[in-house]
């Protein structure tokens, strides 16, 4: 592996596979072909056209949108399409803060395309002069990317919350953080790619990205399912693992090749160096 190519495969999306999913005459994911055709069978829902799948217009509010999704997806789940369910609403929007076009299930968002966004925490601390990160280790019982290593903190962005709170709640819930302890996170920016997911979905991300340094007398330790447990690592070993390896989840990589961006673990004036950041903050288009 390296640097560059954990990029490239977070924004490797064969376009030509996805339809425009368009709500009220407007953009709001890439949905797989074949996934699209299947929602035909729905007519007072959905109608494919020349390539766009729309939602019906008799839908004016994101009120009756979403409760008409929700009243089909047991049914599209029961007819085998695909999602499952996570019992989390995520909202359906193209940039965070506008009015959600309807609240979509969590599990569906990767077939419906549509954009979500999460909160990824680095948490380290300075350790005989050298930055150390603390680093977990997903549960091998996972969905998605068991028994890989990642941050101490991440989590999906639910409807209803701010990211920070957002990013407090889950402190809390993944590595027993209190409020207080968590609360000084700052927010450093965010990281954007679209990619193809298991072979015929999309992920369309955007993740919040903060930074905690931590005192050496506060230690994260498991308190939900999410991961195994925690080791303190010392930045060159995380740099060279990300580097040399497919040890991080996939998209963990993006967020700690920005930390070490910033943190002058990378040297930015190396031309190398500068096309990599280049890459990766390269905005995402529709």
């Amino acid at each position: 592996m390296s640097f560059m190519e954990h990029i490239e495969r977070c924004n490797l999306w064969p376009a030509e596979q996805f339809c425009r999913f368009e709500v009220a005459g407007r953009l709001q994911g890439w949905m797989p072909a074949d996934f699209a055709q299947a929602l035909t069978a729905y007519p007072d829902l959905f109608h494919l056209e020349a390539g766009r799948i729309l939602l019906s217009p008799a839908l004016e509010t994101p009120e009756a949108r979403s409760r008409a999704i929700e009243d089909r997806l047991d049914d599209i789940i029961a007819r085998g399409l695909g999602p499952r369910r996570r019992r989390e609403l995520y909202p359906v929007v193209r940039r965070w803060g506008e009015e959600p076009a309807f609240l979509l299930d969590r599990g569906a968002v990767p077939y419906f395309g549509t954009r979500s966004f999460g909160v990824h925490l680095n948490g380290y601390l300075r350790k005989g002069g050298e930055i150390h990160l603390w680093v977990g280790r997903r549960n091998r019982n996972k969905p998605v990317a068991p028994g890989k290593l990642d941050h101490i903190v991440a989590g999906g962005q639910p409807h209803g919350l701010s990211p920070f709170d957002n990013l407090i709640k889950e402190s809390w819930e993944e590595a027993s953080l209190p409020e207080e302890v968590a609360s000084q996170a700052r927010a450093v920016g965010s990281i954007s790619y679209r990619c193809l997911w298991e072979g015929e979905q999309v992920r369309d991300d955007v993740l919040f990205i903060y930074d905690l340094e931590l005192p050496e007398s506060v230690e994260p330790r498991p308190q939900d399912d999410e991961v195994e447990g925690f080791e303190l690592m010392p930045i060159g070993e995380a740099l060279e693992r990300v580097r040399d390896s497919d040890d991080f989840k996939f998209n963990v990589n993006l967020v700690l090749i920005d930390f070490f961006l910033r943190h002058g673990a990378l040297d930015r004036n190396d031309p190398g160096v500068a096309a990599l950041a280049e890459r990766l903050y390269q905005p995402l288009t529709d």
